[in-house]
């Protein structure tokens, strides 16, 4: 089926459809500065001429100023640290040769290991230039230490960085000394408290190249995000110039905002709910390619690709049996053959379908497709852009579709186009002075060289306090030289980049003794307690025994007839208050919280929702002490607005929607936050409803959150009333991690209490601004 005739055919499905306008490049011509054999390399490719922005970011390199490019995707942002890398290779290898200097080298960091695979086979044409090799957990003892002792040119990622090469620099001096540039890939995906890791490592980076005397530029490629200057310069703790002007060309690209209908609930108790996305989705890939549509279709988890491109080859078997071959999966964990594989046939044309995880989302260049479908919203409009970017590349005009899940982001986001469609891109949040995470690098930093005074500005304002803690934990000893690691262990190690907190717990299969997997701290109580039912990877276990103390849950293989969820109690104690703003008898604030939380019982419910049992369970308490924003009204006020109503049902309905909808304005997931409404809070007096980051020490989301409170609360406000349901659902101001089962929710409530709230309140904040 044509693009066209679908849209025209499910047209009660679509709520908004965009035509985006096509483009025309900008070029400029190869500065004279690059070696012959560096232009002769991309001349090779097709690359006759640059494209303005190109241009404009080689410009600062070849001045030594750092830059980040945050332009679109297919603008040729790799070409941008690539020619200076190869062109100071071809030149300095020379040099080295002739003079005795040590040659430049190259750090590249990427998120993932895949990309720095990647990114090292579009280098295989430069291989006379340099040696490039991968550094990562998978080599080889062999390969690392020829890496160590020949590579120009090493592809690497934060983890690798932090846990392996700075803690053994010495053996890496030959490299460290002779650093040129450090590129930092993909770096709108440094955010929350990843991105405050991230900032710490590279500050260390910096500490170890100064000690070799190399002083690198560094060179930042990123997605279209607001600010990107003041977000560089965040991570890399350096005056960064931005480069955000696409000039490159795209073709025209229909957007069309697809909604799934209402289709009831499953049980009388249970509230309506919306037709799946996945399987909405896999519909539409059936008929884009019995139309001839090259179609990729993102998919935010692993099952779900599967399940999207199963159910289309099953389609595809009832009406076009020749076609169910042409569909596949693509996502993180093939072998590398495998990928290559699939990545060919979707270049060539053979494959017109695949649904994919994010693997496919991080700069992996597909050329030749026809139309892109999201499943929900990818949790940022700059993800968004470069998703639907995979289509069109070849100059042929595409069609994006936004499949919406029933959540209250997407909800809202289908409904109020302008807000995905023309609003400025998010700011990258993440908090580097946490001191949950700069305590640990400080640490890893003194074993790795004796920290000194001098060396603390570098690490923010927030430093001295930390190294003064660690001193008076023993852990750190002050000499005339600075101050020491006093351990036998690695510092390293006190630092998982990609942990929220907490050991995580291990799902070890108690028949065979096989680790199934494993869940972080934060959420192991409610998901791996004893009796509960665990799904990995789409196969279903069930908890024999959980052990907190010893993070560990033993499981068995088993399809039961039920699902189990669990319920908690938790309260928010106010630390302390760093911020506040009011407006009429509305008060919004800011500061640290304590958040006491306990799994007190779970509930096994029946596949129709029928509630067959609840059971108590004896899980200790557990606290975390975070960053939370949180607003309250006047007891007049609330009398006012909800007599007669559920005032705790109204603010807990407000609380969940507001979760929902903050990843709208910051660089986060709902799962990054959590929340807490009650009608009279000890400490405020007053109704009130908290957000808080889901991390220790906070991630700088309630914070962002506070920066656009009036915009935030607005959309919020918005997204219930807009939901087609009549007392509230999983579109609106149902949460799927709701502790208390969803239980009181007043959606009417919750949007007489939004309105009062906003009544007063001052002209929302300009959407959505960079935070300092």
């Amino acid at each position: 089926m044509r693009p066209d005739d679908l849209l025209a055919r499910h047209a009660d499905r679509v709520t908004h459809l965009e035509q985006v306008p096509a483009r025309d490049a900008v070029v400029e011509p190869w500065p004279d500065w690059v070696d012959p054999r560096v232009r002769a390399v991309f001349e090779a490719e097709g690359v006759d001429a640059l494209w303005g922005h190109q241009a404009e970011a080689l410009h600062h390199v070849r001045a030594g100023r750092h830059v980040v490019v945050a332009t679109g995707t297919a603008s040729g942002k790799s070409l941008v640290f690539q020619v200076p890398a190869l062109d100071a290779l071809a030149r300095g290898r020379e040099g080295a040769a002739l003079h005795g200097f040590r040659a430049p080298t190259t750090l590249y960091l990427a998120p993932t290991k895949a990309l720095a695979g990647d990114q090292l086979r579009r280098l295989g044409p430069a291989a006379t230039l340099g040696r490039f090799a991968t550094v990562d957990g998978d080599n080889s003892r062999e390969e690392r230490a020829w890496a160590r002792d020949h590579a120009d040119y090493v592809l690497t990622n934060p983890d690798t960085l932090h846990h392996s090469l700075l803690p053994t620099h010495p053996r890496w001096s030959r490299f460290f000394a002779g650093l040129r540039y450090v590129v930092i890939d993909e770096a709108h995906h440094y955010r929350g408290v990843f991105g405050a890791h991230v900032a710490h490592v590279l500050r260390r980076l910096r500490r170890v190249c100064a000690h070799y005397g190399a002083d690198p530029v560094f060179i930042l490629s990123s997605a279209t995000i607001a600010d990107p200057a003041v977000s560089a310069g965040r991570l890399t703790g350096l005056p960064v110039e931005a480069v955000t002007d696409d000039a490159s060309p795209h073709a025209g690209r229909d957007v069309a905002l697809w909604e799934p209908p209402l289709v009831g609930a499953a049980h009388p108790s249970q509230p309506p709910t919306r037709r799946s996305a996945t399987t909405e989705a896999a519909e539409l890939l059936t008929d884009l390619v019995v139309g001839g549509t090259r179609t990729l279709v993102f998919v935010r988890s692993r099952r779900g690709a599967e399940q999207v491109a199963l159910s289309a080859q099953r389609r595809l078997d009832e009406v076009h049996p020749e076609l169910r071959g042409r569909v596949a999966t693509y996502r993180g964990g093939y072998l590398p053959e495998e990928r290559r594989a699939l990545e060919d046939r979707l270049r060539s044309g053979d494959l017109l379908g695949l649904a994919s995880t994010n693997a496919l989302e991080l700069g992996i260049d597909v050329a030749g497709l026809d139309a892109v479908v999201s499943v929900g919203f990818p949790g940022t409009r700059a993800a968004f852009w470069q998703q639907l970017g995979r289509a069109g590349r070849s100059g042929q005009r595409s069609l994006g579709i936004l499949v919406a899940r029933d959540e209250p982001l997407d909800t809202y986001l289908v409904h109020h186009p302008e807000a995905l469609l023309h609003a400025p891109v998010e700011a990258t949040v993440f908090d580097p002075d946490n001191p949950y995470v700069l305590g640990p690098h400080l640490a890893a930093a003194a074993q790795e060289l004796p920290l000194t005074e001098a060396d603390l500005p570098l690490f923010g304002p927030r430093a001295a306090e930390g190294v003064q803690a660690l001193e008076q934990a023993g852990w750190l000893r002050r000499r005339q030289a600075g101050w020491f690691w006093t351990r036998r262990d690695r510092a390293a190690a006190l630092a998982d980049l990609r942990s929220a907190g907490g050991r995580p717990v291990q799902i070890v299969d108690g028949p065979t003794g096989r680790l199934v997997g494993t869940v972080d701290a934060g959420s192991a109580d409610a998901t791996v307690h004893t009796a509960a039912v665990y799904v990995h990877q789409g196969e279903p276990y069930v908890v024999d025994d959980y052990d907190p103390d010893e993070s560990v849950a033993v499981v068995h293989a088993e399809v039961p007839d039920h699902t189990t969820s669990a319920s908690s109690q938790s309260e928010v104690t106010i630390v302390s208050t760093e911020r506040t703003r009011s407006w009429g008898e509305v008060e919004v604030s800011f500061g640290m919280v304590d958040v006491t939380s306990q799994v007190v019982s779970f509930a096994r419910r029946a596949h129709d929702g029928r509630l067959l049992s609840e059971e108590p369970l004896d899980l200790p308490e557990r606290t975390l002490r975070t960053s939370a924003v949180w607003w309250t009204l006047s007891p007049d006020a609330v009398e006012q607005t909800l007599a007669g109503a559920d005032v705790p049902g109204a603010a807990h309905a407000a609380e969940h929607a507001s979760i929902g909808l903050l990843p709208l304005l910051a660089t986060c997931d709902r799962w990054d936050l959590g929340g807490l409404s009650t009608a009279l809070h000890a400490d405020t007096g007053r109704l009130t409803v908290f957000v808080h980051d889901g991390h220790p020490g906070g991630a700088g989301f309630a914070e962002r959150g506070y920066d656009v409170v009036v915009h935030w609360l607005r959309v919020t406000r918005d997204a219930i009333a807009a939901c087609e349901c009549l007392t509230g659902c999983p579109s609106c101001v149902q949460s799927p991690k709701c502790g208390n089962g969803n239980e009181p929710l007043d959606k009417a409530g919750a949007v007489a209490l939004l309105d009062r709230v906003l009544r007063d309140a001052p002209s929302p904040e300009a959407a959505p601004a960079s935070q300092d």
